[in-house]
């Protein structure tokens, strides 16, 4: 639907450069220009659901009692990707977002340490990862389903201390 069809305000008359529009003033041929309101209103803002998984991913980080993000077998090849030359750590690994027009939903898989409240950890991610993804895009969180794949006990080797010893 045209902006003119949806009646709003500054949308009659010829088009012009960079789709400003203008209105014709009555009388004498004199025409002028009337501004269309706001700059910050013209024109559309789109976040891509890999900005808004890299916010959610950083935020879950921060939070104590995370101790990595994403299902096993993610975890075990983004290890190998971060030893590659050139290759770099996936801030949104474990992070599925869905992103509409004014709403995003998100699914995180977490692993956590031994001996945290799962609850109270989930609820911290939940909490933090709403805060940073609304401030930073002004999208409205609906949703953040947070999944425990793991809990990482205090004598188990990270993927990344195993991929040391076996170069």
């Amino acid at each position: 639907m045209t902006d003119a069809q949806q009646g709003r305000p500054g949308t009659e008359g010829p088009s012009h450069p960079l789709g400003a529009r203008t209105l014709e003033k009555g009388g004498g041929g004199d025409s002028g220009r009337k501004a269309l309101g706001p700059p910050a209103g013209r024109g559309r803002t789109s976040i891509a659901d890999g900005v808004v998984e890299k916010i959610a991913g950083l935020a879950a980080r921060d939070v104590v009692g995370v101790h990595a993000m994403g299902t096993g077998l993610s975890r075990t090849f983004g290890a190998v990707r971060d030893r590659v030359p050139g290759g770099r750590t996936s801030v949104s690994r474990g992070v599925k977002a869905e992103v509409g027009e004014v709403q995003t939903a998100l699914d995180l898989d977490i692993v956590v340490d031994y001996g945290v409240s799962i609850v109270d950890v989930a609820r911290a991610v939940r909490e933090n990862v709403i805060a940073a993804v609304e401030r930073m895009t002004g999208l409205e969180v609906v949703e953040v389903n947070v999944a425990v794949g793991d809990v990482k006990l205090p004598d188990e080797e990270d993927e990344d201390d195993r991929e040391q010893r076996v170069q």
